[in-house]
């Protein structure tokens, strides 16, 4: 397991490289000028010219990539353009609501998706099944940004209980940082949640045609150890599969999330640093949630190992 530990973080090297490459080479294919958006459209040419060279965007760009990968190597991850301020005490300081929106997002969608992935594959063919299918449909038809508009407006301005945006560390008041996270979280995780759903009944459908079940069942096991102790310990590894495959759809989803509900995490960090075209942040921002992506794939594949010992690596 430490051999194959060591050989995968490796591996993340050159996908790390690659996708710096490809993200340093975007933004800067990206059209307009930076100091003009930075210092406005009434900048003389010698004002730019200055701004340019302070920033460094007068070297050739192949120099401007090693300066930059050199500082990641070093940690240090830039300035922002428009702040001074370092990228990385931005990064630190917005991670804290992504993560907790990440985390509570997933939860939410693990605590519904599979139950109601056993329930419909309990109850197969039956109106439960069509009801949690239709439901599971419906989430995944929805985007995201009218999903999170519907939620602001029925719990928000019909029901009044929860608050149509903002953010609340937890450490300042847990029962309202609990309230600001669970539109959001709902917003992102419903999607994650009807996959989740749709996976686990895919899977414990599979597993109840297999003669292991069979043979369970002719010893005259009851219905619900079958399901629990047999089937689903074998149908939950595809599962923990296409829920660490939805961490990339979670990243994205979170960054239009945030923005409609005003959360300041990475996501409306890359959207302000987009807009102001401020690309050390983006750069910077884009580069932590690739590895942040990375890495939960990899404790994926770890889990594989703990949930089914016939795995090996």
């Amino acid at each position: 397991m430490t051999g194959y530990l060591i050989r995968r973080l490796l591996q993340l090297v050159p996908v790390v490289l690659i996708v710096s490459v490809v993200l340093f080479a975007l933004l800067r294919l990206m059209p307009g000028d930076p100091t003009v958006d930075i210092l406005g459209q009434e900048a003389t040419a010698a004002d730019r010219a200055a701004l340019r060279a302070d920033l460094g965007l007068d070297e050739p760009i192949w120099r401007q990539f090693t300066d930059w990968i050199g500082g990641i190597v070093r940690g240090d991850l830039g300035s922002s353009w428009l702040t001074s301020e370092q990228v990385g005490t931005m990064l630190s300081e917005r991670m804290t609501a992504t993560v907790e929106l990440g985390v509570v997002a997933l939860l939410f969608a693990v605590v519904i998706g599979i139950p109601a992935g056993i329930l419909s594959a309990v109850r197969h063919r039956k109106a439960t099944d069509t009801a949690l299918n239709s439901a599971g449909l419906l989430a995944l038809s929805a985007p995201h940004f009218y999903l999170a508009a519907l939620l602001i407006l029925v719990f928000s301005i019909w029901l009044r209980v929860l608050p149509p945006s903002g953010y609340v560390l937890f450490t300042e008041d847990p029962v309202e940082n609990l309230r600001h996270m669970i539109l959001p979280a709902v917003t992102i995780g419903s999607t994650i949640a009807a996959v989740t759903m749709r996976q686990t009944r895919a899977a414990l459908l599979a597993a109840f045609g297999e003669d292991y079940i069979r043979t369970a069942e002719a010893t005259g096991l009851t219905r619900r150890r079958i399901v629990g102790v047999y089937a689903l310990r074998n149908a939950i590894v595809p599962v923990v599969t296409v829920v660490s495959l939805q961490i990339g759809a979670l990243v994205s989803a979170t960054v239009v999330t945030e923005t409609v509900f005003t959360i300041p995490g990475m996501g409306t960090l890359i959207v302000n640093g987009i807009f102001s075209r401020d690309l050390p942040v983006v750069q910077g921002a884009v580069l932590m949630v690739v590895v942040l992506v990375l890495l939960v794939n990899l404790l994926a594949d770890l889990i594989y190992a703990w949930l089914d010992p016939r795995i090996t690596y």
